[in-house]
């Protein structure tokens, strides 16, 4: 890839490839300008994104047309209630020499959409852990890398719960965000409506190649942050552990579980991610502020209490920014 004089460049260059990331991708998905942002930061931070919407928000095209911009090889697993570990990673097969070989699953891709992954039993959930941490799977005693850039973007319908199977912590504390999908303005709709009830055929160009993404990634874990903003990603965490030194009167009343240190891991990426994609060099405590909510939503634990008072996470999350 072209070589920069600097990592000022470089930062000149992602702001620049993020800007026509964003063109690109606005001509199949309309709207959505805030996920889109969240979805790129984590894979700029080499994160996943666990996406929480209604059916009917182009989760799926949203996926599909990132991977097509970033020109990088795209996979789709539909998780279903019968669908087993070696559906995703692969299995040995003999062949005809009666030798075993080992056949690659879908999960040999550099991003994988994990589409509506409750839909799973914990069994087959767990066949991801491997790979979104390790980059890597093992079989048979053998381990095999998995390509990169790697990237789990995964889907879950928040109301049709029949029949699912929630995601154990462990495994939610592995996405790097959790993105919230909401219903798109007016004016969005109706030019979604005009869009697809055309005979119209829209498509985007390739805009980074896997080798650029690598090369992004490292970028930003080279970009300087000021103590004070690491202190402060590290004390927002430490507010919502309630019971514990460091820990809020909101986390004490409110929450059954804080979040834990990959919380604090992640502010600081994605706040360092922010400020590139924003034309900084170096994040503040506004860029901590403005991925809290996709970093904590999915780490805190509410009690009866809020859940009785209606008080959602969200809305704790403000709170604990705002004290």
């Amino acid at each position: 890839m072209t070589k920069f004089a600097s990592d000022v460049d470089a930062a000149n260059a992602l702001a620049a490839g993020y800007d026509k990331l964003k063109r690109e991708i606005s001509h199949i998905v309309i709207g959505q300008e805030e996920v889109i942002k969240q979805v790129l930061t984590s894979i700029f931070c080499q994160g996943h994104s666990l996406l929480v919407g209604v059916p009917g928000l182009a989760k799926t095209l949203l996926v599909q047309t990132i991977a097509t911009s970033l020109d990088l090889q795209f996979k789709r697993i539909q998780f279903t209630p019968d669908l087993m570990p070696s559906d995703i990673i692969g299995a040995e097969t003999m062949d005809k020499e009666r030798n075993f070989k080992f056949v690659m699953g879908p999960i040999f891709a550099n991003i994988i959409l994990a589409d509506e992954i409750n839909r799973t039993p914990p069994k087959t959930q767990a066949a991801l852990l491997e790979s979104m941490q390790e980059y890597a799977v093992t079989i048979a005693g053998l381990r095999y890398e998995l390509p990169r850039p790697f990237f789990v973007l995964a889907t879950q319908n928040p109301i049709e719960q029949e029949g699912t199977y929630p995601l154990p912590e462990a495994q939610l504390d592995r996405f790097m965000f959790n993105i919230q999908l909401t219903y798109p303005s007016f004016k969005d709709e109706v030019e979604v409506v005009k869009n697809t009830t055309s005979d119209e055929t829209r498509s985007t160009s390739k805009v980074l190649t896997g080798e650029e993404i690598a090369f992004y990634q490292h970028l930003v874990r080279r970009v300087p942050v000021a103590d004070n903003v690491i202190e402060y990603a590290v004390s927002l965490a430490n507010k919502t552990r309630p019971g514990i030194a460091g820990g809020s009167a909101i986390a004490n009343e409110y929450l059954e579980w804080g979040a834990g240190p990959r919380a604090s891991q992640y502010l600081v990426m994605g706040a360092k991610c922010n400020a590139l994609l924003n034309g900084k060099y170096s994040p503040d405590i506004e860029d901590v502020q403005i991925i809290s909510k996709p970093v904590l939503r999915h780490r805190i634990v509410r009690n009866f209490r809020a859940e009785a008072e209606g008080i959602t996470v969200d809305n704790l999350i403000e709170k604990l920014v705002g004290s």
